[in-house]
């Protein structure tokens, strides 16, 4: 909060029962995005739910790793799509989806006042055909198994990404070439596994640095080039364990190290001295008066997470633009660039005035309760709509019909407190725990499918449908479907990870035709031709886990997306940080760690 706000309310969210702040700030911009016709103004009141769970529920929308084999109902052709088999969707290829070969207004329903909202709209998602996956108009080349993505080539099983060449097992990366096992990565190229690092060439196991070359085992690191094993370097070559060497002694103790040292170990060793390092509160660059973390070249903007370039705006999180500006915008993930919009959960490329919508792309505006509309504006509760506007529940409508609906439907929507709430999670189309709310917000099978007893009426994030596929229940009671469980391919044999062989130069070829069991979950998976190619000229040992565990394993070394109250471990100044009090590493304040590391 700014120190210009004033706290007006304190409420105490229905769902967790945590208390929240409502300030003069808040009201102000509740009031400036709320939508008029006919010159009355249908306010929005200040939310029913805490900051965490309202962003938990615009999460439970968004399913970007979980792929399934399906068939597409247009060409009855296999196709990868992020809706399993078992969904009672009618799912379409891209290449069909994107095409003039169907017309999303046939189906269309009038809107009944005698219903919910909700309830109409869940029952319109059901019969219009859904693309199956959310990629940038069919940009990618020959690249399979990817979600969220646009202009990749050749890459496997990428998710939120962009402008990658041989890229695998990656999410959030942008602009980078034959990189593998990475997360939050700009411009970097021959590397592996690493997590928020910017400009880093032939880099592996490597974490919060910025343009390094030839190194293995950083954190913390700027401009550092063939260094091992070290924290918090600036400007350094030929550094081990933070001790500097000459470049014959650095190769010799290298060597030795890789020799007599196995890369589980050596990984290990490397976690374990990060908690000596001294940490900055925040990882943030560039900002005025703005608070937490990995956040960029931003301004009068507070509660925002791995962002940049944002100005005036609230609860939002991963803004990817390293160009345009995001101005006045609260309660907004997953987006490129937007204006006064409000509880949103993906939105690309210059859209503004957008309420209440997901997946919402290309220039839309006076978009208000839409899912996957694109290229449209002045659309009420459209479902897969392009280059359409005043359409209401899919059905066309003049200007003027537009006009004089909306207003009446806002008003039934008043009655049944539906107005001023984001979609529920319960007509997601997706299973709790395929979607990213159950990375950042945890929930156990019982927790999803058994809520609480309340007595409000707000639709609230618990209450989820589990995949039956991932938890093996029976679940009827949401779309009366059988059990569904994804079926592995056929493979010569199943190794488990702790009978691989260390060095990558006795894994025979037929690896390929074989699957791993997952030394974590279990669960198998397989190595593909390029990644064995990729470990064998960078000498890296096959992977043990899983991809959805090492995907795990590296959002779990990102700090979590909350805000402590602590003290400076050098000065002793109150501060907030992304660090609980409880963890290992020393933190300073932005004054005491400038002074330590520069």
């Amino acid at each position: 909060m700014s120190i210009n706000e004033k706290v007006v309310e304190v409420k105490t969210c229905p769902n967790c029962n945590s208390n929240f702040e409502i300030t003069d700030k808040d009201l102000e911009f509740y009031e400036k995005v709320s939508p008029s016709f006919w010159w009355k103004k249908y306010n929005i009141p200040s939310p029913t739910l805490c900051p965490n769970c309202r962003q938990q529920r615009r999460l439970s929308f968004r399913n970007e790793r979980k792929l399934y084999k399906r068939i597409c109902d247009a060409t009855w052709k296999p196709i990868i799509s992020m809706y399993s088999p078992d969904k009672p969707y009618k799912v379409y290829s891209e290449e069909i989806w994107w095409s003039d070969k169907w017309d999303v207004l046939k189906y269309w329903v009038d809107f009944d006042f005698t219903k919910s909202f909700f309830s109409q709209f869940e029952e319109l998602v059901k019969i219009v055909p859904h693309n199956n996956l959310i990629n940038h108009f069919m940009t990618n080349e020959n690249s399979m198994y990817w979600n969220f993505t646009w202009n990749n080539k050749d890459s496997y099983l990428v998710f939120e990404a962009w402008s990658l060449e041989k890229a695998y097992y990656c999410e959030n990366i942008r602009k980078s070439k034959n990189i593998i096992d990475s997360t939050w990565c700009f411009f970097c190229e021959n590397s592996y596994n690493l997590i928020e690092c910017y400009h880093c060439t032939n880099c592996k196991f490597c974490i919060d640095s910025n343009n390094c070359l030839n190194s293995e085992f950083l954190c913390n690191c700027k401009n550092c080039e063939n260094c091992f094993m070290s924290y918090n370097l600036v400007d350094k070559k030929y550094v081990i364990n933070n001790k500097q060497y000459t470049e014959n002694e650095y190769y010799e103790i290298i060597n030795e190290l890789k020799n007599s040292n196995s890369l589980d170990k050596l990984y290990l060793d490397f976690l374990n001295n990060n908690s000596k390092r001294i940490s900055l509160y925040s990882h943030w660059f560039w900002n005025e008066n703005c608070t937490w973390d990995y956040l960029y070249n931003s301004s009068n903007s507070f509660d925002c997470f791995d962002a940049r370039n944002l100005e005036n705006c609230k609860y939002c999180s991963v803004m990817s633009s390293s160009k345009d500006k995001t101005v006045n915008c609260y309660d907004y993930d997953f987006f490129w660039s937007s204006e006064k919009s409000y509880e949103i959960v993906t939105v690309w490329s210059n859209s503004f005035d957008i309420l209440f919508s997901i997946n919402t792309w290309d220039n839309a505006s006076n978009i208000l309760y839409c899912y996957n509309c694109t290229w449209s504006k002045n659309c009420f509760w459209c479902f897969w709509v392009t280059y359409k506007q005043y359409c209401i529940l899919n059905k066309q409508y003049t200007k003027e019909e537009y006009e004089i609906l909306v207003p009446k439907i806002i008003e039934h929507m008043m009655t049944t407190k539906e107005w001023w709430e984001f979609f529920p999670s319960s007509i997601s189309p997706f299973w709790y725990n395929e979607t990213i709310a159950n990375e950042y917000f945890p929930l156990t099978r019982e927790q999803a499918i058994n809520p609480p007893t309340r007595s409000s009426s707000p639709p609230l994030p618990k209450g989820e449908s589990w995949s039956i596929a991932e938890a093996g229940g029976l679940i009827r009671w949401l779309f009366n479907r059988s059990d569904y469980e994804a079926p592995f391919p056929k493979v010569d044999k199943i190794i488990p990870a702790k009978k691989l062989p260390e060095n990558i130069k006795d894994i025979p070829d037929d690896i390929l035709n074989r699957a791993i069991e997952c030394e974590i979950t279990k669960k198998p998976f397989r190595i593909i031709a390029q990644e064995l190619e990729f470990y064998r000229k960078h000498n890296l040992p096959i992977p043990k886990r899983h991809p959805d565990q090492r995907h795990l394993d590296r959002m779990n070394l990102r700090n979590p997306r909350k805000l402590f109250d602590r003290k400076c471990d050098k000065c002793n100044k109150e501060i907030k940080a992304t660090y609980s009090p409880d963890r290992k590493e020393i933190v300073y304040c932005e004054e005491c760690y400038n002074k330590e590391i520069y």
